[in-house]
């Protein structure tokens, strides 16, 4: 029997029905590409996947649109008129998520939360199972709601499975739940392996001379501005790279020297033939309320790549990988020159040795294997909640959607 749940059907006294997956996110699936990106994708492999963003507004009147990725998952975007009272925007949200399940047949589904704020408008649905993964401490970003907490507690409350994206998030949240797994960021070793064996630089990073340092991610509050501005000064012989969007930050108030390169959004299947070009990664990480639970996508990226790492003593990038010794852990500027010269200094012998070290940790990382445990909790979840007032339950295999548009290519990731 295949436990797979956007892959599977669950079978009410022998009629089966299709159970598909509703994700409810706060992040557009095509600003960039990261967890949800990755595990979606790959439940849409199997089954129907509906990634509902967050409201766009300036419509005349309530509506959402719909395109279809050719990794099969259905976007969903709703439009809303400006200036709706709370209540009416909830209303018509709730009116917009109804219509789109009539529209689409959905009768069995799961329920996918990446954001609490979305429960206002969802509380009146009865999917099969309520999972809620929570990727980071959303109320200590910088604009967070206040009513964040409050909303996240009664979704934790709610959720028949909780899934966090790193050890720290899961140290805070399992007190909250019973149901509470661990699921780190993963990695794509295949793509990002590709930067071991590409030659040539993309044009806009070609003529930044060597020593290249490099960060692929968002640039927001996480950043340590002042870090990347004290490595600068202290090695002007020294490049940084920096690719990525800039958000919730003024452009105005980043470093600005002669030896830091800001290449903006790249797409994510580019990345490694920047990274090719790179002599060491960065994670110049902020330490404050905004990182106290991240567990970077990056790390893990960066070694696939065949890369030096060295971070600011984030919680989840010290352990595992500081403690064996993948990466190298500095709190400031000169921590940081001292920890890249001593890669810069490591023998062929000595480097060689190391990524092998690097590949048999990363080789039990993949966001495949993610997926599939995942699907496993949710199986068992919705097991358990049927089998109260439905004891047959079991799951079979869906054939896969077709895909009717081509996904197109997005920003890097966090």
């Amino acid at each position: 029997m295949t436990k797979s749940i956007a892959s599977g059907e669950l079978s009410r006294r022998g009629q089966a029905t299709p159970v598909d997956l509703i994700c409810f996110s706060h992040l557009r699936w095509d600003f960039v590409y990261q967890r949800p990106q990755h595990l979606l994708s790959r439940f849409a492999r199997q089954g129907r996947v509906f990634y509902v963003e967050e409201p766009v507004y300036g419509a005349e009147s309530a509506r959402y649109e719909e395109t279809i990725r050719a990794d099969g998952v259905h976007v969903v975007v709703p439009w809303l008129p400006h200036d709706l009272l709370e209540e009416t925007r909830n209303q018509r949200l709730r009116e917009l998520i109804d219509q789109l399940i009539a529209a689409k047949s959905i009768s069995s589904f799961v329920a996918w939360y990446y954001t609490p704020m979305a429960l206002p408008w969802t509380r009146h649905l009865e999917p099969v199972a309520v999972v809620y993964d929570c990727m980071d401490e959303l109320s200590a970003f910088r604009g967070a709601p206040p009513e964040m907490v409050e909303r996240e507690s009664e979704l934790i409350a709610l959720a028949d499975v909780v899934f966090t994206g790193g050890t720290s998030l899961y140290e805070a949240k399992r007190v909250r739940s019973d149901n509470v797994h661990c699921f780190p960021s993963s990695v794509d070793s295949a793509h990002f392996g590709k930067a071991r064996t590409f030659e040539s630089d993309p044009a806009d990073q070609a003529d930044i001379p060597h020593l290249r340092l490099g960060f692929a991610g968002v640039i927001d509050e996480r950043m340590d501005i002042e870090l990347l501005s004290a490595l600068a000064l202290a090695r002007p012989e020294w490049h940084l790279v920096l690719i990525g969007p800039v958000v919730k930050i003024d452009p105005a108030q980043l470093p600005k020297h002669d030896n830091i390169h800001y290449l903006g959004p790249k797409p994510y299947a580019d990345l490694p033939s920047y990274m090719a070009g790179w002599d060491v990664a960065l994670l110049p990480f902020a330490l404050n309320e905004s990182t106290r639970y991240i567990s970077p996508t990056k790390t893990p990226e960066y070694l696939a790549a065949g890369l030096p790492v060295v971070s600011t003593p984030i919680r989840d990038v010290v352990a595992p990988y500081g403690i064996a010794e993948l990466a190298r852990i500095g709190r400031d500027g000169k921590d940081f020159v001292d920890a890249i010269e001593v890669e810069l200094a490591r023998s062929a012998s000595d480097r060689r040795k190391w990524r092998s070290r690097v590949d048999g940790f990363l080789s039990t990382m993949s966001w495949d294997r993610t997926q599939e445990q995942m699907s496993s909790l949710i199986v068992q979840a919705i097991a358990l909640k049927s089998a109260k007032s439905m004891p047959e339950v079991e799951v079979t295999p869906l054939r896969r959607p077709p895909s009717i548009v081509q996904r197109f290519d997005v920003a890097m990731e966090a």
